[in-house]
């Protein structure tokens, strides 16, 4: 079976919910796109049911694969499922679909024609349209403004649970990322900027999850250690960054045919 177009990765803990909306409405999406795709669901660690109704969900709907992790972390699992990919343009979502899908055509079209490197939801865009409550979008401005000031990076919204990454662009970056829990986008997306990768940014729509597991405060207290972390590393000049924008380079158009179908 040939490599598809689009590989969209949706990493879940203890998710027995909220697993099969999420994979009916995002495989139906799929087959509305002109290129072929695989949906990988990216068990990590769940203690309930989570593995048993993924692997239900994989022998009915075509192009939907598990991989199964014995660790948590959002980081870890992008790791390991983008980094067995074989195909051109890597995506990840988050389980309880806060992002509108429609958002997903916009944020991949520039990677596959090879215009940009990275792509990311951006719910800080002035046109688009968020709900959620004054806590978490307190938090989520101020992370990205102190993102500004302390490592200077030009991109809105580093936390969106929507991303997409060329795979020749992973392959560089992902070696180089420390992080194996909610930090990766962060530094992943650092790290691309720094090496002089193109980030295409896409306004969405977002409507909070109240059923939402993250733990908000737990969650920037990690991400400031990660910023002093990133930020020690950065001024050391350790990293290889000019040997990342070379490996991710030339700009190619990807498989942009084919048919809007699972692989």
């Amino acid at each position: 079976m040939s490599a598809p177009v689009l590989e969209v990765v949706v990493p879940v803990h203890c998710e027995e919910r909220a697993l099969p909306r999420a994979v009916a409405e995002v495989t139906a999406h799929l087959r509305t796109l002109p290129w072929t795709w695989r949906l990988t669901i990216a068990d990590n660690a769940s203690t309930d049911r989570t593995a048993e109704v993924a692997a239900g969900l994989a022998a009915t709907h075509p192009g939907v694969r598990v991989l199964r992790l014995d660790r948590k972390g959002r980081g870890l699992a992008l790791k390991a499922a983008w980094g067995a990919s074989d195909a051109d343009v890597l995506v990840y979502m988050d389980v309880d679909l806060s992002t509108d899908l429609r958002a997903l055509l916009p944020l991949v079209a520039p990677l596959v024609s090879g215009h940009s490197d990275l792509a990311i939801g951006s719910r800080l865009s002035p046109t688009s349209r968020v709900r959620r409550g004054p806590r978490r979008e307190v938090v989520s401005r101020s992370y990205n403004l102190l993102l500004r000031g302390a490592l200077g990076v030009g991109f809105r919204d580093a936390q969106c649970g929507f991303k997409a990454v060329r795979a020749d662009a992973a392959r560089a970056l992902l070696p180089l990322v420390e992080d194996d829990t909610w930090f990766f986008d962060t530094e992943l997306l650092v790290l691309a900027e720094r090496a002089g990768l193109r980030i295409h940014e896409v306004p969405v729509d977002w409507v909070d999850d109240p059923d939402s597991r993250v733990d908000v405060l737990r969650t920037a207290i990690d991400d400031l250690h990660g910023v002093r972390r990133l930020r020690r590393t950065l001024a050391s000049g350790a990293l290889p960054l000019a040997q990342v924008r070379a490996q991710a380079r030339p700009h190619m158009a990807l498989r942009a045919t084919g048919t809007a179908r699972a692989s």
